[in-house]
């Protein structure tokens, strides 16, 4: 009896060290990182990789002579985001994030400081009605004889047969309004389907490179960036683009596409810009942060960063028609001529 004692004890014991042992393999302990290193990591990889100190007139070690004096190896986590997160700040730049479970760090003055020109209410009262077509993302509606075209981000996925159906819409219309106004961006393949229809051939609209090292002229050699015409059926006539400082990321590149068309006019406020393709990284302490890691300029050398310009701005307060979306109306006045 004593032995089978001795003996299920042993056998309980022997499974709780097995048990220990299984779970510091399952789940190891993650190593603690220090506010320091966690700033220091953040500081250098953003020094190696940002692609716009120089455009920016950003001095980045300066900036880390203001902020490393306020890292504390006894400061809460909530207190390193912050001024984790106001550092970033200091790119200004909407393509900057820092990522924690409980907040995420992030810079709209890309648009927050200026009148966006765009009442949603407005639109979908006056113009789109509650008849509207519904084709994928877009919204589509007959204004004046000229198809005006919604499309408030290029998140969702525009396949061809959308495109297919804008087209085909054409034939009954006299011109092509396409409403970008506070899109913040979203996939550039959809940005692509949609200029695709609208030229027969090959267009370069920009040039791209990106950041490989920490020195300032790091980058990689330019390279174009094409439109290639959709081999099925176009639309070739006029085309006006509506855009505000709310048009960021892909809607800047979306805009340039239309600078390139012969028949593409835009119309409104510039864009925000956001031409930097992100890069995703993450800290020693598991939080998750994005930066701009490429440059995008246009045929003319110019930065798409800080935004495209339109062919006819619309932002003097004598521009504004009271009841009506002014850009809308100027789009169709052009359309018409």
């Amino acid at each position: 009896m004593r032995r089978t004692n001795l003996l299920i004890r042993f056998l309980l014991l022997t499974l709780a060290v097995i048990a220990v042992g299984c779970e510091e393999i399952i789940e190891p302990k993650a190593p603690q990182a220090s506010p320091n290193a966690i700033f220091e990591h953040l500081w250098t990889d953003i020094n190696n990789r940002y692609s716009f100190f120089e455009e920016k007139q950003i001095d980045w070690e300066a900036k880390k002579d203001i902020y490393s004096p306020l890292i504390l190896e006894d400061m809460s986590p909530f207190e390193l985001f912050d001024v984790l997160g106001d550092m970033l700040a200091e790119l200004e730049d909407g393509h900057v994030n820092l990522l924690s479970t409980f907040n995420r760090s992030r810079n709209w003055s890309w648009y927050t400081d200026f009148p966006l020109f765009f009442d949603e209410q407005l639109i979908y009262d006056k113009y789109l009605k509650t008849d509207y077509r519904i084709i994928g993302p877009l919204h589509a509606q007959t204004v004046n004889d000229i198809l005006y075209v919604r499309n408030s981000s290029f998140e969702r996925k525009l396949t061809a047969r959308h495109m297919d159906e804008i087209v085909r819409l054409m034939q009954f219309h006299e011109g092509l309004i396409i409403d970008v106004r506070n899109n913040g961006g979203g996939n550039l393949m959809n940005a692509i389907t949609i200029a695709a229809r609208l030229t027969d051939e090959e267009l370069t609209y920009g040039r791209q490179r990106f950041k490989t090292g920490p020195g300032r002229s790091d980058f990689t050699p330019w390279v174009p960036l094409r439109i290639l015409p959709h081999s099925g059926e176009k639309y070739l006539g006029k085309v006006a683009v509506l855009t505000n400082r709310g048009s960021y990321s892909t809607t800047t590149f979306f805009a340039q596409m239309i600078n390139t068309l012969p028949q593409g006019r835009l119309f409104g406020d510039q864009t925000g810009g956001g031409a930097g393709t992100p890069a995703y990284a993450e800290l020693p302490n598991g939080w998750t942060y994005r930066f701009s890691a490429s440059q995008v300029i246009d045929l003319d050398g110019t930065q798409l960063e800080f935004g495209v310009q339109v062919d006819e701005l619309l932002t003097h307060p004598t521009d504004l028609i009271p009841g009506r979306d002014h850009f809308i109306e100027a789009a169709i006045n052009w359309l018409k001529e």
